[in-house]
């Protein structure tokens, strides 16, 4: 970890470790039974991807494609229904294999009609197994698809969490973000949602936009705390290669990067003033909100079984996916693929990352002390048998030196609160050499 790696407070939004841009083609194309056979499948996460949106945002980087042709959501719901029937074989018969979390997520899966949910849902549970009732699902959803028979199917199926991109109350932040939508219609979806009687609603809001000011954000906090959510999410915005506003901010910008954390450390406060408590950089939970399972990374641990083109898969030896794209030519390419895909090639992984030791040590780092709770040193020892200021003391040392690690506590590794403020600077530079490398060779698309 480098000076040079920590100079800037928003480098990159670590949800997954290692990145998908560390992926490769995997040329031995492994079996899927072969990965699982000797992993614990008594826990296991299920995620299932949609790769629709009826528009993408200027910001958005995720893996979607705008709209779709006639007919081909329900060719893409045909073929996770194979992919399906491929992974479940692959993990084999039996009571072992159980699922404790599930999630839709996109793209935007309400994208899909009520009956293709209906169906998403039974993939879910005919084909893998899933008991959605008696386990926590969650569900993104966008204002303009959060309609009433879309959100009385996920009611009736289980969720238990629906997340809603808001990013902005203001209609000229929200056109700033090319995210064309009006604020009483963003209203009206949060009153659909409450009339479903999910039990957490999360609101996603976004900072640092075009034109925000500490008064306009402020609007949009109380607007979406007006609502009562269980669960805000507070984005810093950010503009990647290939987005919508790629053009618009060229280069290393402090003057953005000051008002962005000004912005954060803002809402950050309005929040914890108003009873929510912190739980990432990014995640505040109202205090009295119901329990609803580990937080952020919880479909980022080993034994993550994703279905769709966008979707990973976690081992203990390997992470895997499909091939990876933020181009819309290259995603709506991929996307056909996908479709076309006989069952027999969903039992073997096709692109995926290799993970030892050295790297497992490292993500366990990173999915632990990017939490406000931090890394406990004695889960740490027990999987590793090693600990964690000798395996990263010079990274460690650095963010000591920064302020950054709290130096108070005996029994976890923890961020302070400017450490947490940093969270996007912190991750990125405790990548290996090795991830770095590979990120900075992936050739975009």
């Amino acid at each position: 970890m480098t000076t040079a790696q920590l100079a800037g407070p928003y480098q990159h939004y670590v949800y997954a470790y290692p990145h998908k841009t560390a992926y490769r083609r995997l040329d031995d194309r492994p079996r899927l039974r072969d990965l699982w056979t000797a992993e614990p499948k008594d826990a296991l996460s299920l995620y299932l991807h949609i790769p629709f949106c009826e528009v993408r945002c200027g910001f958005c980087n995720l893996f979607t494609r705008i709209g779709a042709p006639e007919g081909l959501t329900g060719a893409y719901l045909d073929a996770l229904e194979r992919q399906a029937g491929a992974v479940r074989e692959a993990l084999g018969e039996g009571d072992e294999v159980r699922f404790a979390t599930a999630a839709f997520g996109g793209g935007t899966p309400t994208f899909l009609t009520a009956a293709e949910l209906t169906r998403l849902c039974d993939i879910a549970e005919h084909r893998m197994g899933a008991d959605l009732r008696a386990v926590p699902l969650s569900v993104e959803a966008s204002p303009a698809t959060a309609t009433a028979d879309r959100l009385t199917v996920l009611a009736e199926r289980g969720a238990t969490r629906l997340s809603l991109g808001v990013q902005s109350f203001v209609d000229t932040e929200a056109r700033a973000a090319v995210r064309p939508q009006r604020r009483a219609d963003v209203e009206a979806a949060l009153a659909r949602v409450r009339e479903a009687h999910i039990p957490v609603l999360n609101i996603d809001l976004i900072y640092g936009i075009d034109g925000q000011t500490e008064r306009t954000w402020r609007h949009s906090l109380d607007a979406a705390l007006a609502w009562r959510p269980e669960e805000l999410y507070l984005y810093p915005l950010y503009v990647r290669p290939l987005t919508g506003l790629d053009r618009r901010r060229p280069g290393p910008d402090p003057a953005w990067d000051e008002q962005r954390l000004r912005l954060y450390r803002a809402g950050r406060d309005h929040l914890l003033a108003h009873g929510y408590t912190q739980q990432s950089m990014r995640m505040f939970r109202r205090a009295d909100a119901p329990p609803q399972g580990a937080d952020d990374y919880a479909c980022q641990t080993d034994g993550m079984i994703g279905l769709g083109c966008g979707a990973r898969s976690y081992t203990a030896g390997l992470h895997y996916s499909f091939d990876y794209a933020v181009g819309m030519h290259e995603i709506r390419a991929i996307v056909d693929d996908y479709v076309a895909r006989p069952a027999a090639d969903f039992a073997h992984a096709e692109y995926g990352r290799r993970m030892d030791g050295y790297e497992s040590r490292r993500r366990h780092l990173l999915q632990s002390l990017l939490q406000a709770d931090g890394l406990p040193l004695e889960d740490y020892r027990a999987r590793f048998g090693s600990d964690p200021a000798g395996d990263f003391a010079p990274e460690l040392a650095r963010l000591t030196d920064r302020g950054w690690l709290a130096d108070d506590v005996t029994d976890a590794l923890r961020l302070t609160p400017e450490g947490l403020a940093h969270s996007d600077a912190i991750g990125p530079a405790l990548f290996s050499p090795a991830v770095r490398s590979a990120m900075t060779a992936y050739d975009r698309k």
